[in-house]
């Protein structure tokens, strides 16, 4: 799908929601807007979420839903079934690439990540989406039609898998009558997916890889790669967000979470400068559509 049908599509999903608004509400109006917050890939790098969400919270900023890709979908998990800022800390600074995957050569990957199924009962025992507290979907790419799937109800753990079943890295995921693969193909900052779960304003979280130095190993061949794509498809969703928020994580190694304090702390700095945007579409400024 080219970028003209994509924000051709969008739009008019915003218009028919609010149209829809209109019919059920009338003249009512809501209080405030509903917040969705779309959170990125990026493995290790991902930490920052925690950092983000826990200036969110401090600051009184709700977030009615959230759409994850890859390790934005973990966060998400977690966060929406309730588990603590703290505790997501916790359980970062612990974590290992042995804690989601296991070396499994084969021609369609180099390991699989049934593991992490495991490693999410350690943040909640929630296993289905109507478990959750807080609305969620989780994008995953299908690698036959090359378009973004979006999950929201039913199991967790297969579209989990999905979504973070990073391509070369690991063994794409069967499910749905689908093979699906990592959500960030199509859907590097979910945006589209806080659309679908309602959202008025979106508050997207963007980790950008450094690229300093040689690659190291095959796996930042490959990630290199796909950020060098990323880089030039990143527009449709720049265009649906309301706010961006970026956290510095260029100097962090994709696989290095004992840098996890470091990578929350980017996290929080990079919310807090956002604060007076976020708090200036809540109460109901406008973004000037050419920034």
């Amino acid at each position: 799908m080219n970028e003209g049908k994509v924000n051709t599509a969008l739009d008019w999903l915003r218009m028919a929601k609010e149209k829809f608004r209109s019919f059920a509400y009338g003249d009512e109006q809501k209080e405030r807007p509903r917040v969705g917050l779309a959170l990125a890939g990026g493995f290790a790098r991902g930490i920052a979420h925690i950092g983000v969400i826990r200036v969110l919270q401090q600051a009184g900023i709700p977030v009615d839903c959230v759409a994850g890709t890859s390790v934005g979908a973990l966060i998400g998990v977690a966060y929406c079934a309730g588990t603590t800022c703290e505790e997501m800390q916790t359980a970062g600074q612990t974590t290992t690439f042995a804690d989601f995957g296991r070396w499994t050569p084969s021609w369609l990957g180099l390991a699989t990540n049934q593991r992490m199924e495991k490693y999410l009962a350690r943040l909640t025992a929630a296993k289905t989406f109507e478990e959750l507290k807080t609305p969620l979907a989780i994008s995953t790419s299908d690698i036959n039609e090359g378009v973004t799937v979006y999950y929201t109800s039913g199991a967790i753990a297969q579209p989990l898998r999905a979504s973070c079943a990073y391509p070369g890295m690991f063994v794409p995921i069967q499910y749905d009558g689908r093979i699906l693969v990592d959500g960030f193909l199509t859907a590097p900052v979910p945006v589209e997916g806080t659309l679908l779960l309602g959202a008025d304003v979106v508050i997207a979280v963007y980790l950008e890889a450094g690229s300093s130095g040689q690659p190291r190993t095959m796996a930042e061949v490959i990630s290199r790669s796909f950020n060098i794509v990323q880089k030039h498809a990143d527009i449709a969703w720049r265009q649906q967000a309301d706010v961006i928020i970026e956290p510095d994580v260029h100097p962090f190694a994709w696989d290095d979470f004992s840098k996890t304090p470091e990578l929350v702390r980017a996290g929080e700095e990079a919310a807090m400068k956002a604060l007076p945007e976020i708090r200036a579409m809540l109460g109901g400024e406008k973004k000037d559509s050419a920034a």
